[in-house]
């Protein structure tokens, strides 16, 4: 349940209880409100308060706080607590800075676009279109000629029910694409979640590892990260199984996605991730309903607390459909453009998308008002 937060209410929590700290109330103009906003890393985007939550014993507990009234919060706190909320608040003001990718530098002082490209036959929106290996890597220089700054291979579909693929199989599908969009220059990520295509695709030229199980799955993956030194995508599934979508069932889904990518974050960092190189992807899809995925994107925010890129996903996902009359999934580029809109208004670094140029013109629209909002 929720309800109101007040300071007196941090004087008797549970030795358990966490404190969650999201970035609110965003402002067009930050030059007409002094020191009353904070800017959210170096991107072009500034907020006026935080919306503070206590999770204790299962209760959330929230208030709205002005940035300039969160120090005498935190002063109520205890000193576990009061350290956390001083690490998220300083890990959203810090830069995320650029992802060095080979020879290609991808800056995210604003949002970027990572196309989706599936070198598969069961995809659930585009299976079979770029099975093909020279449909696949002509597919992937349009996606880069169209404004995506990374193309994203992947060779196993994660659509529910769909059947594992082995690794050598998945290899065959994705090694050439990547290593001939790699020479053409493109910045090439590989979605996987087996450490021997990770490799595979490294060696091709492939520069940022996107798992789906946050390297839980293949027990080599977190190894092979930390060996080559590259960017990485932890995304949150309720299973790091073969099905990513099982035992999706939540007590806070918002809070329980954000405790599970700290946790990930925070282990990869121990065994040995450069904290530069890894991105977040509250995983949106899967193993979560409708209102799940709702809730994650309106508080979306509260994923720049720790301290990391964000990439969002949401493109011609179900939830598009579900809202929507029950669009097949071929007819979701309305929802899509609005939905990654969305993020890009509350910090999301990273896009990936299907449809490139027409998700590139929604951020160019939105750079544009940013830029107008910006001049005095």
């Amino acid at each position: 349940m929720f309800v109101p937060l007040t300071k007196p209410d941090f004087g008797t929590t549970w030795e358990d209880a966490r404190v969650y700290l999201r970035p609110t109330c965003f402002v067009d103009r930050p030059h007409e409100l002094d020191d009353h906003c904070l800017r959210l890393a170096d991107a072009m985007i500034w907020f006026a308060a935080w919306h503070v939550s206590l999770r204790d014993n299962d209760i959330i507990r929230s208030a709205v706080v002005p940035v300039a009234d969160l120090d005498d919060w935190i002063a109520a706190m205890p000193s576990r607590l009061a350290e956390a909320a001083r690490a998220q608040r300083a890990a959203t003001a810090r830069p995320r800075g650029a992802l060095t990718l080979g020879a290609r530098t991808v800056r995210l002082g604003e949002p970027q676009i990572m196309g989706i490209l599936n070198v598969t036959p069961d995809s659930f929106s585009d299976g079979g279109k770029t099975v093909d290996e020279a449909a696949a890597i002509e597919a992937g220089f349009a996606m880069a000629s169209a404004g995506a700054a990374i193309v994203d291979v992947g060779g196993e579909s994660t659509r529910p029910g769909a059947p594992l693929v082995w690794e050598g199989d998945e290899v065959k599908r994705v090694e050439n694409v990547v290593a001939a969009l790699a020479r053409g220059g493109t910045a090439v990520s590989i979605d996987t979640r087996k450490a021997a295509v990770m490799e595979a695709a490294l060696a091709a030229g492939a520069t940022i590892v996107n798992d789906i199980s946050a390297l839980r799955y293949d027990d080599r993956a977190t190894e092979v990260v930390a060996r080559a030194g590259c960017a990485v995508v932890l995304m949150h599934a309720p299973s790091a199984k073969s099905d990513p979508h099982e035992g999706g069932t939540y007590a806070h889904v918002l809070f329980d996605v954000y405790d599970m990518l700290a946790e990930r974050v925070a282990d990869c960092i121990a065994a040995g991730i450069d904290p530069a190189k890894i991105i977040v992807d509250p995983g949106i899809g899967f193993g979560k309903g409708v209102a799940d995925n709702l809730a994650l994107i309106n508080g979306l925010a509260l994923f720049h607390t720790l301290g990391c890129p964000l990439l969002f996903g949401a493109s011609r996902k179900r939830l598009i459909g579900a809202l929507d009359n029950e669009a097949p999934a071929d007819q979701r580029l309305g929802g899509t453009v609005a939905l990654h809109y969305q993020a890009a208004t509350q910090g999301a670094q990273l896009l990936r998308v299907h449809d490139v140029a027409e998700n590139r013109q929604a951020l160019r629209v939105w750079r544009g008002l940013r830029d107008a909002a910006l001049t005095a």
